[in-house]
């Protein structure tokens, strides 16, 4: 299989193989994965130095690293094993179709587990992803398949992945969900399919033309009346200081909480000093705390699941 390598050394050598193949290189930081754009693709790489003792090879993949990768445009995934001549570059939905057929613990960390041949192991005696059209496909990343519909940049990506994971943890907590963005898409399904509520319920103390551009809203649904619970807004790219003004609209609804979703926690307390009246009524949360609180939202309903309770 080739001279095994330390796994950083496998990883700086699939860098320098995209470089050589003179594709624009940019690591993306907005995301908790390390994840490149490498010329038009986005792509996670994984590296193991050393096989088994049946000469197969263990990566450790977490569900929400490749929920993430799998929600942008042309997403892959690279598994080195031993060496660089022996790289399998997979579009990562491939991969994120086939995780219900790959081993995982309670954590959500999946056990990615590749055979001899460099075929990706599934549950079931002898049930194998077939991998090998994409052994050192290379060419994939440079002209990875052409998307329909509109192109979206890492930080519209993501801000649908948040607008996402709130919409179905308020799902799974029974509450009925808006969610302004209707054709933004989240695991392949458009935000308005994942949203329970078509249409923003009015509320007689808010703006209402204000309160439906919220990016994600909680009720309760009680007789023929919403009550708001939760409003949230999502603040990547964009200043913080609209999804403050936004949500201000609520201010009169003492008991909902107000959160402003961004990494930027100085930008959020600049904007929150001139606010100062209603400071306590926000709360800013990291981008990375909603990953967390989704993942185990999933595992409690899939432990409830199995055993009925």
């Amino acid at each position: 299989m080739g001279k095994e390598l330390p796994t950083d050394i496998l990883f700086d050598q699939f860098l320098q193989k995209a470089t050589a193949l003179k594709a624009d290189i940019e690591l993306i930081r907005v995301l908790k994965a390390r994840v490149y754009k490498i010329a038009e693709a986005n792509v996670l790489i994984r590296a193991a130095s050393t096989p088994t003792g049946n000469g197969s090879y263990f990566f450790g993949l977490n569900y929400i690293h490749a929920e993430e990768l799998a929600n942008l445009d042309n997403p892959f995934i690279s598994f080195i094993c031993g060496s660089i001549e022996n790289t399998v570059i997979l579009p990562a939905q491939i991969l994120f179709d086939h995780l219900p057929n790959i081993s995982h613990d309670r954590n959500g960390e999946y056990k990615i587990v590749l055979d001899y041949d460099l075929n990706i192991v599934l549950k079931g005696r002898g049930n194998r992803l077939d991998c090998k059209p994409f052994i050192n496909s290379w060419s994939l990343l440079l002209s990875p398949p052409k998307l329909l519909g509109e192109k979206n940049s890492v930080e519209e990506s993501l801000h649908s992945v948040i607008q996402g994971r709130l919409l179905e943890i308020g799902n799974i907590r029974g509450y009925r969900t808006y969610c302004p963005n209707k054709s933004k898409k989240f695991n392949g399904k458009s935000l308005a399919e994942i949203a329970t509520l078509e249409k923003c319920p009015p509320l007689q103390f808010s703006d209402y033309d204000i309160l439906r551009q919220i990016d994600v809203l909680w009720f309760k649904e009680k007789g023929q009346r919403f009550l708001p619970v939760n409003a949230f807004e999502v603040e990547i790219s964009t200043g913080t200081w609209p999804g403050v003004g936004r949500m201000a609209t609520l201010i009169d609804y003492k008991d909902v909480g107000l959160y402003v979703i961004s990494d930027d926690s100085k930008k959020y307390n600049q904007i929150m000093n001139t606010f100062y009246e209603y400071r306590n009524r926000y709360k800013h949360v990291q981008t990375d705390v909603i990953a967390d609180l989704y993942s185990v939202e999933l595992q409690l309903k899939e432990l409830r699941y199995q055993i009925g309770l």
